[in-house]
This record gives structure tokens, sequence and C-alpha cells, in this order.
């Protein structure tokens, strides 16, 4: 089969080369990919600021197919079924984190993608506990994009929205859009936040997303908004969804005392400047979001399945797996949402 390999260490060194064709165990599934999502951790990847040392990878996490050989113990999946997975592949089922299916902090884990074959290919295999049948009225090109909403969804539970919450959610981009869409479902009123280049992105999350409010900060003061908003207070709830430090200042100073702070987006540097003066002054509960867990799939495919997740509106190209500097210049431009690549031909 045709795949898209990380062949060495480092930036770069992506090709398409053929791969063998993968076989299952018994707690086991062998999907056929139908779409694979790109995301921003793919970017990350490929520039050689994440994963560096990964060699002869098959790249891809976020993805949805028909199962078409299913191991004897998994008995929630059958041959024919429209599935999606986690990207748990692997984990040590006996640490505290597994015990309470917290699999993402699992000290042994690998995941699809980054440790283990993923899904730029025209098979993979997920680990069986991973996998969930995709609702019938869901498409596995919609469904491509699951793990990034689950991602979302775990960031967005990290506070407690209550109805009517102000919510910031600084950053347009696929999961700040995906954020703010969680967010409205549970009855939080959004500010969306984003730079001039942004633009188009804003646009976007009001007019398609619906998104309540948005602001332009290299224009617009976001604190008379939210002041406005708020009776003077500031906001109830921020999530940081850019990874850029004057972003996470902002959205510090624009929460009301006892606010709550989730940081979803990565930095660029491990080591970042933070006010810890001002989380402690207004008594700001901060909280880090890392991946997706287990308990977030089935709500997510839920918001996707019901129509709170539109993500038919994320899904702006599609290419194939041989396209990918195609898709790799459309994400660094900004002029797109969310990317999704189609599999080879089996006999190309």
């Amino acid at each position: 089969m045709k795949a898209l390999v990380k062949m060495e260490p480092g930036a770069g060194n992506w090709q398409i080369i053929d791969k063998p064709e993968p076989t299952i165990n018994k707690d086991q599934v062998k999907i056929k990919v139908e779409y694979i999502g790109v995301c921003g951790s793919d970017i990350h990847t490929y520039e050689g600021h994440y994963n560096i040392n990964a060699k002869d990878l098959i790249i891809g996490h976020e993805f949805a197919g028909i199962a078409v050989e299913v191991g004897e113990n998994v008995k929630h999946v059958k041959v024919g079924d429209k599935v999606t997975s986690e990207t748990t592949f692997e984990i040590c089922g006996k640490c505290r984190y597994c015990l309470e299916k917290e699999y993402n902090l699992c000290p042994t884990r690998k995941g699809l993608g980054t440790q283990q074959d993923g899904a730029c290919a025209n098979y993979i295999v997920a680990r069986g506990a991973s996998v969930h049948v995709l609702p019938e009225n869901l498409s596995c090109k919609e469904a491509a994009i699951t793990e990034a909403a689950a991602c979302a969804h775990h960031g967005v539970c990290k506070a407690t929205i209550k109805k009517g919450d102000i919510v910031l959610v600084l950053g347009p981009g696929p999961i700040g859009l995906l954020v703010a869409q969680i967010v409205r479902a549970k009855g939080g009123t959004v500010v969306m936040t984003g730079l001039t280049k942004d633009s188009g992105r804003l646009k976007v999350a009001k007019e398609k997303f619906g998104i309540d409010y948005i602001v332009d900060v290299q224009k617009d003061d976001p604190h008379e908004l939210v002041n406005s908003l708020t009776d003077g207070y500031g906001a109830d709830i921020c999530y940081d969804c850019t990874g850029a430090v004057p972003s996470m200042h902002l959205g510090m100073d624009l929460l009301r005392k006892k606010g709550q702070y989730v940081q979803v987006g990565l930095f660029a540097k491990d080591e970042v400047v933070v006010d810890f003066s001002k989380i402690i002054q207004k008594e700001l509960v901060v909280s880090g979001s890392r991946s997706q867990n287990t308990h977030d799939w089935p709500a997510t495919l839920n918001y996707m399945a019901n129509g709170d997740i539109r993500a038919d509106l994320m899904i702006t190209d599609e290419l194939n797996i041989d396209e990918w500097d195609k898709a790799y210049k459309l994400m660094k431009s900004g002029e797109t949402i969310k990317i999704v690549l189609k599999p080879l031909p089996e006999n190309k």
C-alpha cells in the first residue's frame, strides 16, 4: 500500500513509499482509511518542532474509515461499520492514570501517528477499545476531524460553564472554532479574538458558526466589549487556543476575579513568562489541557451528529496524501480551516 512516511528524524523527510498492508491481533481492528484530517501537530512534526526523533513512521492521527477486519475479542465493532479511533494504541494498563481511564497521561502510552503507524495510508490498525462506531448520519469525511474535536471537548471540560457565562476563546484556528462551538452548545456566550491576519477566519466564525462576538485585538480593544457584557467584572472563563504569550496575558487580564483559565494551545517554547501576581490577586483557576481522552469521544460524536459541531463547515479543502506540500502551504497561509486527505488508490 502507498503511505506518507516520515523517513528520518528531524524536519522534513516525508515521502510516499510502499509499505506492507498491516495485520491485526485478536484485540485490534483493521480499518480501510477513507479520510485523514491534517492537524497542527502534523505541521510541527514536518517542521521539526514535534516528534522529531520519529523514523519510518506513517503520519496521521485524525481519520475515519470502514472496519474490514475485527479481532475476536472486539465485540462492539463489526466488519463494514463506519468507524473512527482514538489515537491511543498502547498503554501500560496499570498506572493510576490508566486505572482512571486517563490514558493521555499514561507514561508509556503510544499513539497512532506519533509512535505507531498512523492513517496516511490505505489501512490502519487500531486498538479495539479505542475504536468508535460512527452515528448513522455522520459521514467518514466529517468524522475524520473527530480527534481534533475531542481535543477541543477535553479542553472545554477543564472549566465549568454555566448558562450565560461570558467565555473568551482566543484564536480562530480549527481548535478555537471547535472550542467555541462546544462552549455555545453548553450555554456559554463566546467572545472570540484574533489578529488582523485572522480577519477571514473571524468573519467565518461570525457568519458560518454564529459566534456571538468577534474582536480583532489589533483594531479594537477587547476590554471595552468584555466590560460592557459583564458590568465591568470581566469574563468568566478563558480558553487560549493560540499558544501565544501575548494572548495568554490578555486572557488572564480579561478574566474576572475567581475566573477560570484553560491553556489549550501549545507554546512554541516550553518556558514562558507568566504573571503569577495576577493569578494570585484575582484567585484565578488555571488548568492545562493535553490531547483527548476516551470519555471525550462519545460526547464529541454526539455533538457532531446533532449539529452542535458543524464538521461539514470546518472542512474547507480535500487533497490526496501525495499533495501534502499543498496542504502544508494552505495551512501556513491561514486560508483554510481544516484539510482532509484521501489515501491513494491501492493499485496506484
